[in-house]
């Protein structure tokens, strides 16, 4: 389009609407679908990140559409930039092809490549284990052979044949990857909870995820597929609080969040613990926590569902209501790190009860689980963002709370408490203290501030409570507290 003056029109954004300009919005949204972020677009196509910055902006006008957006650590596409990405590949292709016309073969008759050809070979199957060397060949697929190899795969009933799919979605070479589609991971978890994946399949997949870093659709998804498996519903349709607690084996901290928990219960609100804390000689410090203030635990979802009718509290080891999510996280020896399953964890609710009160995995993570959670319509998540493994909001540092409430996303920010010390506790073991500050028979100032200030942010998130009412729920929390030993009616 041309003005008056026969010069190409700019938009707002100082886009050209001239062929050459359009043509140069297409080769940078490429680069960044490509590489994932502006600064690697950059690199990629040799200009300064504020210039590809500059260019993202024209490309979302243009588009009208936010081309890329953050999730966990990552930047990933959106919808319509992933629905563009295989005719940009196409372009791509085409244009080294016609830059490289010397050496180009003439086109050919579309038909049946494999015509004539057809012959069983004399060899057998070659070993399970057997590697090839990767070389780029003449005749290597083209994205449109490999996209239509894709799609004739996702209508095959045979599971691994599904699953191989997936990890070649997240795991093939640069600018042919991409994160997975909510649906996508909610099959290839469906069929690896169901246990008809192959080991290395399931090695495979979960390291390229946790490399890359999980976003919120993959982990949504792979919370819907833990759903078929590992939940029930209570019947339950007021507030009531799940609170996951999956602690490292190497985690020292006593769980005064159980505490908080029981309060939390004795204030009519149903709240169903659910965690594990490894697999070595220290696995069953919830067990025993829990058993020691009278809380039951429950091995299975039957017997859950009973403990809260009659006590409005549990505690249920992973290990007893999702046994392959729990061998999943035991494979952390084989590879010295975490992957996307302790992300997992943290969005089971097995119970199907209302509100969610979460820790993070990861600094990096720290709204991953709500926008989870809003993908899988939550209706009351926080997540204590300065809290790892699970939601526990300590006196001597200032918080950031990510909340989700009705679909609402807001961050409550919590100054400081105290500064208070710990007390010691000289001749007692901590598991015997702890049940000394439970019982008044020790005081502990920084302990009891943990407590209420973790019930108050609990009762707030069980009744999904706006931010502003903050001090209303402590000053109920530090009277749930003094009174926790009184005879209830």
């Amino acid at each position: 389009m041309e003005d008056s003056m026969g010069k190409p029109e700019k938009t707002q954004a100082g886009v050209e609407a001239a062929p050459l300009g359009q043509l140069r919005l297409l080769i940078a949204l490429d680069a960044l679908l490509v590489e994932g972020s502006v600064g690697g677009a950059a690199k990629q196509m040799g200009v300064s990140t504020a210039a590809m910055s500059r260019l993202l902006g024209q490309i979302r006008e243009k588009f009208d559409d936010p081309i890329l957006v953050r999730s966990g650590r990552s930047m990933i596409a959106t919808p319509k930039a992933e629905a563009l990405r295989s005719r940009l590949r196409h372009l791509a292709n085409e244009a080294e092809a016609l830059m490289n016309l010397g050496g180009a073969d003439a086109p050919t008759a579309s038909r049946d490549a494999h015509e004539g050809w057809k012959h069983k070979s004399i060899m057998g199957a070659p070993p399970r284990l057997g590697l090839r060397k990767i070389v780029q060949l003449e005749n290597h697929p083209s994205p449109e052979h490999v996209a239509a190899q894709f799609a004739f795969i996702h209508t095959e009933n045979d599971p691994a044949r599904r699953l191989a799919k997936y990890i070649a979605v997240t795991g093939r070479k640069v600018g042919h990857t991409r994160p997975l589609h909510i649906d996508e991971a909610e099959d290839a978890f469906t069929t690896i909870l169901a246990g008809e994946a192959d080991p290395m399949q399931i090695s495979a997949l979960l390291r390229l995820i946790h490399y890359r870093g999980e976003t919120a659709p993959e982990l949504a998804g792979m919370a819907r597929a833990a759903h078929r498996y590992y939940s029930t519903d209570t019947g339950m349709r007021s507030p009531a609080l799940d609170w996951p607690a999956h602690l490292s084996a190497n985690s020292r901290q006593s769980p005064w969040f159980i505490l908080a928990a029981l309060l939390v219960a004795r204030a009519g609100y149903p709240v169903v613990l659910h965690g594990n804390y490894g697999t070595g000689e220290l696995s069953g410090k919830l067990e025993l926590a829990a058993e020691a203030v009278d809380i039951p635990v429950a091995t299975s979802l039957a017997q859950a569902k009973t403990a809260l009718a009659a006590r409005h509290i549990c505690f249920m080891p992973l290990a007893g209501f999702a046994p392959q999510i729990h061998a999943l996280l035991a494979l952390y020896p084989l590879f010295e790190s975490r992957s996307s399953i302790n992300s997992l964890v943290h969005l089971l609710n097995p119970m199907r009860l209302s509100a969610s009160f979460l820790g993070v995995t990861q600094p990096a993570y720290r709204e991953l689980h709500r926008d989870a959670a809003a993908l899988l319509e939550r209706q009351s998540v926080s997540v204590v963002s300065t809290s790892r493994d699970v939601a526990e909001l300590v006196p001597h540092r200032p918080h950031a709370i990510h909340r989700l409430i009705n679909g609402e996303k807001t961050d409550l920010l919590l100054p400081t408490l105290s500064k208070a010390d710990g007390d010691s506790h000289v001749g007692l073991s901590t598991f015997e203290y702890w049940q000394a500050v439970w019982s008044g028979a020790a005081t502990d100032q920084r302990a009891q501030y943990t407590i209420i200030a973790t019930t108050a942010l609990a009762l707030m998130t069980v009744q999904g409570a706006d931010d502003g009412s903050y001090a209303q729920f402590y000053s109920k929390a530090e009277n749930l507290w003094l009174h926790r030993h009184q005879r209830r009616v």
